[in-house]
């Protein structure tokens, strides 16, 4: 594959002598390429992996064009090249580079601040970048606008300390040997992450995470179900408790939010047979009709998201498996067919709501999710089940080609240069690895493969404490791709991610 540098051809413009040595650099490499973002205008930022002759060698990032296009984007494209034409089982280090990290010349400082990637773009893709990928040196060419000394003072993303040096053009990628290069911290952090098991991530997580049920929403209610899962019952019914009792009631405020949240009472009433669990199934479902017993068009709440999806559709079928009663099946059904004539695209992706096109990612993960948890419980002999497994293969096949070299699906699943989201990540590969241990693939090898990515790539970007990177704000109607584009990308400790990340791991238990 030819590595491209995506730079505006108006930019460019200024400096013939940048545009030929890139150009020319460009036949030579057989190196693999990848868009790493996009720049605060929106220009992409591509990066180019060249691999060593063993996998564990260490790794070496070199950023060029920190400042703008100058000399050190063609000294970077030049090392490139050279590196690349050595032989493969002569090389010593994995290589990664992004030749021209700032496009713009946008005015960059790190640690960066402001809403990633919103606000400084460009300081918040290198400094997540870093920290994502651990590296074991970051080699910076020409002016390195801070980096430098905040690598030397902090660990990026939180990973982990990384030591850089700056580089310049008459330095040699070949020369560099594996032997002067140590593992850095932020290289053995990942490490150690990607070392853990699923069970062993989900039992971190609950240790933060599924501890509130005060606002019963799907994401207390997905924490919680992670703790069911590692055994955790009776803490869990101490917290549902004055929503059974009647202290509380669950519906005080409804919402699609709310009624998603009572999934947990669904897993409660399976595994201790308490009638009242089932109740409050049964009473969100009964929402779908009205007062004389009539099906509705769809199930309240929707506000026309993809989101519901999962919110209203999943919840539907659930009551029908526990009550056995085929209505609650025929509701799951309505409701979805009445979503998908919303929100889904002719090219198989879900819009997020008929406003705009958009393919956010959360908003394909909720209908991945949502159909994938419903075929989960819809009888095989029931006239919607063929419709629906067809639905979901088709939207799978449709997700799988979109998934990034690291292993996430983008916050705007179809636009190259979107940031690749934590959350929708997790959602995806949980709905896959379902249809892969209920056989819904008649081929299941690429998803397999796609779910082990979607997997490293959670459980590299999850921190013992409860810390994720890059999980997509909440988000509701916006009315152009730009609006999506720019949603903020959390680093830190987040209830959304971490539940979804909990939601990922116990599926891989099965």
């Amino acid at each position: 594959m030819l590595c491209r540098v995506s730079v505006a051809t108006n930019r460019l413009s200024t400096s013939s002598t940048v545009v030929t040595l890139l150009l020319a650099a460009l036949p030579a490499l057989a190196a693999e390429s990848f868009d790493a973002g996009r720049s605060s205008s929106g220009e992409r930022i591509d990066g180019v992996y060249v691999a060593a002759a063993s996998t564990a060698a260490p790794t070496v990032l070199l950023i060029g064009g920190l400042v703008g296009v100058d000399g050190s984007v063609a000294s970077v494209q030049r090392a490139l090249a050279e590196f690349d034409a050595e032989r493969p089982r002569k090389r010593e280090i994995n290589l990664i580079a992004i030749p021209l990290a700032n496009p713009d010349g946008a005015a960059v400082a790190f640690p960066p601040t402001g809403h990633a990637y919103r606000e400084n773009a460009e300081a918040n893709l290198v400094w997540r970048f870093i920290g994502a990928h651990g590296p074991d040196l970051v080699l910076i060419a020409g002016g390195d606008a801070s980096l430098g000394a905040a690598l030397a003072a902090g660990a990026p993303a939180s990973v982990g300390r990384v030591p850089s040096r700056a580089w310049s053009a008459t330095d040699s990628l070949v020369a560099l040997r594996a032997a002067d290069i140590s593992k850095s911290d932020a290289h053995r952090e990942i490490a150690r992450r990607l070392a853990r098991s699923p069970r062993e991530l989900l039992a971190e997580l609950a240790e933060k995470y599924g501890h509130d049920f005060a606002d019963p929403t799907y994401i207390n209610a997905i924490a919680l179900l992670g703790r069911l899962k590692l055994g955790q019952v009776d803490p869990v019914r101490a917290l549902v408790e004055p929503y059974v009792d009647g202290t509380k009631d669950s519906l005080a405020r409804p919402n699609a939010l709310t009624m998603a949240g009572h999934i947990v009472f669904t897993e409660l009433a399976r595994r201790t047979g308490d009638a009242r669990y089932t109740a409050l199934v049964r009473r969100v479902a009964d929402l779908g009709f009205d007062e004389r017993g009539v099906m509705l068009e769809a199930m309240p709440y929707h506000n026309q998201f993809s989101d519901s999806v999962f919110m209203g559709t999943t919840i539907a079928a659930q009551a029908g498996a526990l009550t056995g009663e085929r209505k609650y099946f025929d509701l799951a059904a309505r409701h979805l067919k009445f979503m998908q004539a919303l929100d889904l695209r002719a090219d198989g992706l879900y819009r997020h709501q008929p406003a705009t096109d958009a393919a956010w990612g959360r908003g394909n993960a909720f209908a991945a999710l949502g159909v994938a948890l419903t075929l989960t419980e819809v009888p095989h002999d029931h006239s919607a089940y063929a419709e629906m497994l067809r639905s979901y293969r088709a939207h799978m096949a449709k997700l799988l080609p979109w998934q990034n070299r690291d292993g996430l699906w983008r916050n705007v699943i179809d636009q190259p240069g979107a940031y690749g989201e934590f959350s929708a990540t997790a959602m995806v590969g949980f709905a896959m690895q379902r249809g892969i241990a209920n056989g819904w693939f008649a081929d299941a090898a690429p998803y397999r493969a796609a779910v082990a990515r979607a997997w490293r790539a959670v459980n590299a970007r999850t921190a013992s404490d409860g810390t994720v990177i890059d999980v997509c704000e909440s988000t509701a109607r916006i009315d152009s791709l730009e609006g999506y584009m720019q949603r903020e990308a959390i680093l830190g400790a987040d209830p959304r991610g971490g539940a979804m990340a909990m939601l990922f791991a116990a599926e891989l238990m099965r």
